[in-house]
């Protein structure tokens, strides 16, 4: 089976999913990075009162008019209100209601002067009122932002800070969202144990696992498995078809190129799983070998940790973005100047680790070797050379793909 373009890989992925359907009931506190399953529309106008914009004094404009230190006006103030209260009183000719910012406007008022253009007197009583105010009345009216029945947010919105802004002053406390995929990760290894325990020769440790699940937590998935196995066709098939039933993507690193340990190709068939391709013309991640098992795609990653990183950012993370509705996850490309030489020749396509400023980009420090972890601090971006490339002399405008 030749090799394909990551264009294409990408491609046969996204026809083998379509968008969760599924929807859930969630508290507004967790909805954050969750996507709206139905319109959001206001049930009351917002303000649901006129208020007061300034701290001052709500009072008729009429009685006012002509204000100044030399002329003052006097008024009688017969109450004070703050926000959360309302005020019983009505505002009537020659009197006043002192008013705090966000308090409903008394009844016979229509303009709230603000504090700095009076003074009070001793009494705590009579206010001289040394300015007529202006054109501003200082009054947000009811339903000024918007008014019961508007639609504030379409379904598929994606649910950050603004949007739990909106969804909270409209008094949605619980809302419906769609259900997060469900995937399963099955990293492969016998050279592999877990962090936090003692290495013994030959061992190393598996931060293919953490990598791995740690952008899928990113992508706003639900990892409702994950395990680390040995290099066993059979241990790793039976997993798999178990944990297949309840997943929507599943996804395993190792065993896919051509080695005496290279065992994704003998687990297929014991799943059994149609192959859809083996080989994307790309570095890292060319013997990525992808497939259907019980009908849900199986992404069979390489198992060199920067592999891993790559392959997730520019396969399985458009999957997710299908599956989860999130159209912003899709990866994008920008385009950047080249801040240092890069010479090494590339018979495929390949990603270099990077760090973008503005419309610059450089290499991350360390070797852009796909077995090393160090050169993925810092990468913010991943630069793309394309295929036949012999050299990029520094100043050279290339890819980015943002990550």
């Amino acid at each position: 089976m030749s090799e394909i373009t990551l264009m294409d890989a990408v491609a046969r992925m996204l026809e083998t999913v379509h968008p969760l359907e599924d929807t859930q009931i969630v508290d507004l506190w967790h909805a954050e990075d969750r996507v709206l399953a139905e319109d959001a529309c206001a049930a009351y106008d917002y303000p649901p009162f006129s208020r007061s914009a300034v701290d001052g004094y709500a009072l008729r404009a009429e009685d006012i008019a002509g204000a100044s230190p030399e002329s003052p006006v006097r008024l009688t103030v017969i109450d004070e209100v703050c926000a959360g209260h309302v005020s019983e009183k009505t505002v009537t000719e020659g009197t006043a209601i002192r008013i705090m910012t966000g308090a409903p406007v008394p009844a016979g008022a229509d303009y709230v002067l603000m504090q700095e253009k009076t003074r009070m007197m001793e009494d705590g009583r009579e206010l001289m009122v040394l300015s007529s105010g202006g054109d501003r009345d200082n009054i947000s009216p009811r339903g000024e932002d918007y008014t019961a029945g508007t639609r504030l947010l379409s379904a598929g919105t994606r649910i950050r800070a603004g949007e739990t802004a909106i969804l909270a002053g409209m008094g949605a406390g619980r809302v419906k969202v769609f259900r997060r995929p469900k995937v399963v990760l099955i990293t492969t290894g016998d050279e592999t144990v877990q962090p936090g325990v003692p290495l013994t020769p030959g061992k190393i440790y598996d931060s293919n696992l953490y990598t791995a699940g740690s952008l899928l937590r990113s992508f706003g998935a639900d990892v409702i498995a994950h395990e680390s196995l040995p290099d066993d066709p059979a241990v790793v098939a039976e997993r798999l078809r178990a944990l297949a039933e309840t997943a929507d993507i599943l996804i395993t690193t190792g065993g896919v190129s051509v080695g005496k340990k290279d065992i994704m190709h003998d687990v297929l068939p014991l799943i059994p799983a149609e192959r859809l391709f083996w080989r994307i013309a790309m570095k890292p991640g060319m013997p990525t070998l992808c497939a259907l098992a019980q009908g849900k795609p199986l992404i069979c990653l390489s198992g060199n940790p920067y592999g891993v990183y790559a392959g997730m950012q520019l396969l399985v993370r458009p999957v997710i973005a299908r599956l989860a509705h999130r159209e912003d996850l899709v990866p994008e490309r920008k385009t950047a100047v080249l801040q240092q030489d890069f010479f090494k020749a590339s018979r495929v396509t390949r990603y270099l680790r990077g760090v973008l400023q503005g419309g610059e980009v450089c290499l991350t420090s360390g070797s852009q070797d796909s077995g090393n972890l160090r050169s993925l601090g810092g990468c913010d971006c991943l630069v793309e050379i394309p295929a036949g490339t012999e050299m990029l002399p520094r100043g050279t405008a290339v890819t980015v793909i943002p990550v």
